[in-house]
């Protein structure tokens, strides 16, 4: 039995999950064991992720959490997430894959190839979590549990410089979490996610803004509940400068949904004004159709009719027992000749 070193820098609900995940890996067993160094720049999450049992350790600066590690996720949030790579290069292994979930990919590959030596390999990851949470979208640490990504999505877009062993050990990974990888374009992606995670952030912000203006505010915000909290919860999870920055370093595709968000919100506003029934009806009848075939498709992780339904994965080491050992083992064996 071998041991896998993982460092997670950052430790919200992503990164603890993802802990957690490598946890129950190791309590079913298989050929490899997995040890999780944690960081976080908060340190009450690095004492909740060790209280949980989501890390074995955690250490106070990000470049000493990466020394040695084989794998190295990447979940700090936005604004820290440029430092952490300058903080981190020197310390990598020759050999070492960082895995990026980054909002931005094309920024992350950026910072990579700024930062990263020629030695490591890098992979952005977008993690599309298990069905059973996807209407829970608090982003913080006493949260998280080890089934977070299961049934769900692993999205990875890899450097183009990036070994194929490292993009198949990503896959791999992704699936000893329980997510289903797929791959998908930096580019694309960056696009997709500014309709997915830039628009409703900023119409979450924006909602909230426009209500605490509003002079009836004192006395509105005593009806909040969770259709208020839901849609406005972005304002707890992400820092302000976090937002700002996601949103200008998007902004070519952000305001495009913005604009066609504002024109379907016109629109509606003139079916009301009209109190057109029938045309209301139609809209919001034809919107929860379409709701109901996302949910059932989301739900089953599976997007086309003759789609083949995945079975649940397997153990670790039947599934990269082989690809894992010979790259991790070879790695290990060229820095020993070293």
């Amino acid at each position: 039995m071998a041991d896998v070193a993982v460092a997670i820098l950052g430790l919200a609900r992503t990164g603890v999950s993802m802990g957690l995940a490598l946890k129950r890996q190791n309590q079913k067993g298989g050929a490899h064991t997995f040890k999780v160094t944690g960081y976080d720049s908060a340190t009450p999450r690095m004492k909740t992720a060790q209280k949980m049992g989501a890390v074995g350790e955690t250490v106070a600066q990000s470049e000493n959490a990466v020394k040695g590690k084989d794998i190295v996720v990447i979940v700090t949030p936005y604004g820290e997430t440029k430092n952490t790579y300058d903080y981190i290069a020197s310390s990598l292994r020759a050999g070492a894959v960082v895995l990026d979930a980054t909002p931005l990919n094309q920024k992350a590959l950026e910072w990579g190839k700024q930062y990263l030596p020629s030695s490591a390999h890098q992979v952005c990851i977008r993690p599309i979590v298990n069905p059973k949470y996807l209407f829970e979208g608090v982003d913080e640490p006493e949260r998280a549990t080890d089934d977070f990504f299961d049934n769900g999505s692993m999205m990875l877009m890899p450097s183009v410089t990036c070994a194929k062993e490292a993009v198949e050990l990503a896959a791999d990974f992704a699936r000893i979490l329980g997510a289903r990888p797929h791959y998908l374009d930096p580019a694309e992606h960056d696009g997709l996610a500014a309709g997915m995670e830039g628009l409703p952030s900023l119409i979450g912000a924006a909602y909230f803004y426009m209500m605490s203006q509003n002079p009836g505010w004192m006395d509105a915000q005593r009806l909040t509940n969770p259709s208020f909290g839901m849609l406005a919860h972005v304002l707890m999870d992400t820092h302000p400068d976090d937002l700002r920055d996601v949103w200008i370093n998007s902004s070519t595709d952000l305001l495009r949904y913005t604009d066609d968000m504002i024109a379907t919100l016109r629109n509606f506003r003139g079916l009301i004004a009209s109190k057109d029934q029938a045309a209301l009806e139609a809209a919001v009848e034809e919107s929860s159709k379409e709701f109901e075939t996302w949910v059932n498709r989301r739900h089953n992780n599976r997007w086309q009719d003759d789609e083949k339904l995945e079975s649940k994965a397997p153990g670790f080491g039947d599934v990269v027992g082989g690809m894992f050992g010979n790259f991790i083992g070879g790695r290990r064996k060229k820095d020993d000749e070293k």
